[in-house]
């Protein structure tokens, strides 16, 4: 049975390091349904944030044990569910003739979304949250006729004062710097 799985990785920031973890996953047959990189709080690191669909746990372990071989990955967290905060963001072009503009309006308002760009045809909302509440998005919006759609990977954040930058067992240097 397949099994979604979020994990936050803390890399270094250089150059080539994303392709190499997506390198890994495609030798080794994997899927990354989304993926997102971005600095963190600390210079000199990204934080990637993937999400993998596995088909056993055992695979799971051996994606974690793969990183952890990368020079450049400092720290890898599984992001389980409860524990998380996860979060998306969409743009819709959605067809918008005045006669469906105001229900058009209601459903993004419904789902806490903002009306980024009108046009004389067209609405573009933006929307953040879950992957169900923004699927039920698009499903509301589906038969005004979805013009255009771009939707982010998934970011996550875990709960509590914890961080994965939290340097405990690491110095505050990049892995390739330290002596």
């Amino acid at each position: 049975m397949s099994q979604v799985h979020t994990l936050s990785v803390l890399v270094e920031d250089k150059p080539g390091v994303l392709a190499r973890i997506a390198g890994l996953f495609a030798r080794r047959g994997f899927n990354i349904e989304s993926l997102a990189v971005g600095p963190t709080e600390r210079p000199g690191y990204s934080r990637i944030t993937l999400v993998a669909v596995v088909d056993r746990e055992l695979q799971s372990e051996q994606i974690v044990k793969q990183l952890n071989k990368l020079v450049e990955v400092i720290k890898i967290t599984e992001m389980e569910k409860g524990n998380a905060v996860r979060r998306e963001l969409v743009l819709l072009k959605v067809k918008a003739d005045p006669s469906s503009r105001g229900e058009i309006l209601q459903i993004a308002e419904m789902f806490r979304g903002h009306v980024i760009d009108v046009a004389p045809d067209t609405l573009t909302i933006e929307a953040t949250g879950g992957y169900g509440k923004l699927r039920a998005l698009k499903d509301m919006l589906e038969p005004y006729g979805i013009r255009e759609l771009v939707q982010s990977g998934s970011v996550a954040v875990g709960r509590g004062a914890h961080a994965i930058t939290d340097r405990s067992k690491y110095d505050k240097t990049p892995r390739t710097q330290r002596n």
